[in-house]
């Protein structure tokens, strides 16, 4: 089981610490968890697409991050650590247009060390199509006893 993390935590309250960040303003949305797997949704909207009217290849990275950087949070004891993004690439496969609704991005987890992480991040369209594949690697940071102000979220 990779997630430590998740005993009576819900995808409302993991949608709602979404709140006044990126993710919200570009309408990503946490709806689907399983025992080694994080799905999130984004929209194929003005907010997500290029000139071009397809998903931004960075809308992609935003999405793989945000799926993958809670996944990794969610796998070690955050009253102990913290998760935090250390690399990421993503492969454009196919497009997908303005007007389909949403690309879902699944993380499910590749290496799970006691200093580092590696998630693989499968962004589909609605048909399951893969439009991009990214490989995100995290750096699993103890929290200090002296850092004054640091009061790690529930998730």
């Amino acid at each position: 089981m990779a997630f430590v993390n998740m005993e009576g935590i819900t995808l409302h309250e993991i949608n709602k610490r979404n709140e006044n960040t990126m993710s919200e303003y570009i309408g990503i949305e946490f709806i689907d968890y399983g025992e080694d797997y994080l799905t999130a949704r984004m929209p194929i909207d003005h907010r997500t697409v290029q000139p071009l009217r397809i998903v931004n290849g960075g809308a992609y990275c935003v999405l793989a991050e945000t799926v993958g950087s809670l996944a990794a949070n969610l796998a070690i004891d955050r009253t102990k650590f913290v998760a935090i993004g250390l690399d990421i690439n993503a492969n454009h496969v196919r497009s997908a247009h303005e007007g389909n609704g949403y690309v879902f991005g699944t993380a499910r987890p590749i290496h799970l060390g006691r200093t580092t992480q590696v998630w693989e991040i499968k962004i589909t369209d609605k048909n399951g199509k893969l439009n991009c594949i990214s490989r995100l690697t995290m750096a699993v940071i103890e929290i200090k006893k002296d850092e004054r102000g640091f009061n790690p979220p529930k998730v």
